[in-house]
């Protein structure tokens, strides 16, 4: 094929493209498209979704690459520390669950709410590095750097699915019978977990790249995020009256405390937790957007930076 050939190709898919683009409500509404903050941002994350899953996929297995015990580790990191806090706060210090609970078993109610926070927890603490990371992406190629916190997040639920899916075969054999079929809103759980993790993650890497200590503060925010969220302890058994206003404001401004109960009532219980899922809805949607907003306006200086 000659090069007139090639370039007479290359302006007749460019034109195809340009009209059908024309057919949809953008080109006829160009005013209306560029009102739309973060339309180009959110299109990048669309649009990319193939180089998202290859990021996906190289993350997951340099993780456990060399590895013996392979993705198997994911499944054993929460074992090891539900034996702990089990042995801990159900033999020694005996925690009582109020007869309100999801479950009266306080190793089902513990890993429960243990699966929300590890996912939370592992994508917002390896997003606060992420952009840093992949600076030679970053500073030396057109690289969508928003989609690296997403990435972080698919990869991580891998893992999470498998707890999932070990924590229902635990349910069937303790118990006797299979979670509920409130266990079909999960995926939707999942989904708003993803929003409030990807927005603060978004928030946490672009301020890694500018102050290097983020990382730092991060590990120590979610340390006493994770005492602050009723994990462990239920929540009705918070002695709420002896705290001052400004913690119980805290407390209720958490948006972790109503994942994690929509989580266990879709695991363990029978009643669909509309009220949770809908407050932590409002804070997981907050997040993304001001975490987008928020990433796109400081990726700006990234090259220069990195």
């Amino acid at each position: 094929m000659t090069y007139f050939n090639i370039a007479y190709l290359y302006e007749t898919v460019v034109v195809t493209e340009r009209v059908l683009r024309c057919e949809r409500f953008d080109c006829y509404y160009p005013a209306v498209r560029r009102s739309i903050p973060g339309r180009h941002f959110a299109k990048n994350l669309v649009e990319r979704r193939t180089l998202i899953f290859q990021l996906v996929k190289r993350d997951f297995q340099q993780r456990y690459i060399g590895s013996a015990a392979g993705w198997l580790w994911g499944l054993i990191h929460p074992l090891v520390l539900l034996a702990i806090y089990t042995f801990i706060f159900s033999v020694c210090l005996k925690t009582p669950l109020g007869p309100g609970e999801v479950t009266r078993n306080y190793a089902l109610y513990l890993l429960s709410g243990m699966l929300p926070w590890l996912l939370f927890n592992e994508t917002v603490l390896r997003s606060s590095s992420s952009i840093v990371e992949q600076a030679n992406l970053v500073t030396k190629t057109m690289f969508p750097s928003e989609i690296v916190p997403v990435s972080i997040f698919l990869s991580s639920l891998i893992s999470h699915l498998l707890a999932v899916g070990l924590f229902v075969i635990v349910v069937g054999v303790t118990q006797g019978h299979l979670p509920s079929p409130t266990i079909a809103l999960l995926p939707v759980g999942v989904f708003l977990l993803g929003l409030l993790a990807v927005g603060i993650g978004w928030m946490v890497a672009s301020l890694q790249v500018y102050l290097r200590d983020t990382a730092q503060v991060v590990m120590v925010a979610l340390t006493l995020w994770y005492w602050i969220t009723p994990i462990m302890i239920p929540r009705a058994t918070y002695p709420v009256a002896r705290f001052p206003k400004t913690v119980h404001a805290i407390l209720v401004a958490n948006p972790l405390v109503y994942i994690v109960e929509a989580y266990r009532q879709m695991l363990l219980g029978n009643s669909l937790p509309w009220r949770d899922m809908a407050i932590a809805a409002g804070f997981g949607a907050t997040a993304f957007v001001l975490g987008g907003l928020f990433f796109r306006q400081m990726k700006r200086g990234f090259a220069d930076v990195l």
